[in-house]
């Protein structure tokens, strides 16, 4: 077993639905230009930080929409929560999901 840390970033990069606060919420967008700041920054050894917004969700509650948005920092400082296999973004719980597709050759 390794104690390499787990990311929401990284999840969040893979996942194809979310649930937030236990809402379903397929629609979900990274600022793919920030993502991209924050792995030279990297890759130079450099500190990153920024308060820019990373993560926008869309969710449907009955006829009401909603939408959250979250700081590349508060991204970056979520908790993971292994027993519920998700994670903790200030008083929000999301859980990364994957979809489930099949081959049509099976």
């Amino acid at each position: 077993m390794t104690n390499t840390p787990i990311y929401l970033l990284d999840q969040l990069e893979t996942a194809d639905m979310l649930l937030i606060d236990g809402l379903h919420a397929f629609d979900f967008q990274l600022d793919d230009a920030l993502l991209d700041q924050a792995d030279a920054a990297a890759e130079a050894g450099e500190p990153f930080a920024s308060e820019t917004v990373v993560l926008t969700i869309d969710a449907q509650d009955g006829r009401e929409r909603k939408r959250w948005q979250f700081s590349y920092n508060a991204v970056m400082e979520a908790e993971y929560l292994a027993a519920q296999d998700s994670w903790r973004v200030g008083e929000h719980h999301l859980t990364c999901l994957a979809a489930v597709s099949s081959d049509a050759e099976d």
